[in-house]
């Protein structure tokens, strides 16, 4: 009777300290979290955006509407967009569709838009001269747009418990509720 107490207790003793070693095993690799709204409130900074086309077009890009692409580990974009201007006679409505990758800019502490690819740009009832134009000049100006784009800062704050920990950010994973930074032990010089 008493062997059976012992075992048990010994079993529970082994469960408990199993599952302190995965709570522990799971906390050595710190991770940070980025919501969908944070990272759509740091883009709206960028916005509205207005550039001249080719010196005879007007354009006016309004913030994009942020969407977690996790399958892909990217994140899609549509931006409405308004083309007018003296050529045009009045303002035309549209939207580009986009998605990009991030990536991690360490000299500033940035999680930054890269990898840009339009998959759509759209104008209603524009003219055909002024649709080519678009056309030839809209990639361009999504990648102006958002290329590059600061979508998350991480503060020192953010980095100290990593740092004492020896690690920093490395892989950038998207998810449906968004970004989960990674970390990964420090290169030593």
């Amino acid at each position: 009777m008493q062997r059976r107490r012992l075992l048990a207790a010994s079993s529970r003793l082994a469960l408990g300290g199993a599952a302190w070693l995965a709570l522990f095993g799971a906390q050595a690799q710190p991770s940070y979290t980025v919501t969908t709204a944070q990272l759509q409130e740091a883009v709206a900074k960028r916005f509205p955006l207005r550039k001249r086309a080719q010196g005879i077009m007007d354009l006016t890009v309004q913030a994009p509407r942020l969407r977690m692409m996790p399958e892909q580990n990217r994140l899609g974009a549509v931006m409405a967009v308004e083309a007018g201007g003296q050529a045009l006679r009045r303002a035309y409505p549209g939207s580009f569709d986009l998605d990009f990758a991030l990536r991690y800019e360490a000299s500033d502490m940035t999680i930054r838009a890269h990898e840009l690819r339009v998959n759509a740009l759209q104008f209603e009832g524009l003219p055909p001269e002024a649709s080519m134009l678009l056309a030839s000049y809209g990639p361009q100006l999504a990648e102006q747009a958002l290329q590059g784009a600061v979508l998350h800062t991480l503060t020192q704050q953010d980095l100290a418990l990593p740092d004492s920990m020896g690690v920093q950010p490395g892989s950038i994973a998207v998810t449906a509720r968004g970004l989960v930074i990674g970390f990964v032990n420090k290169q030593q010089p």
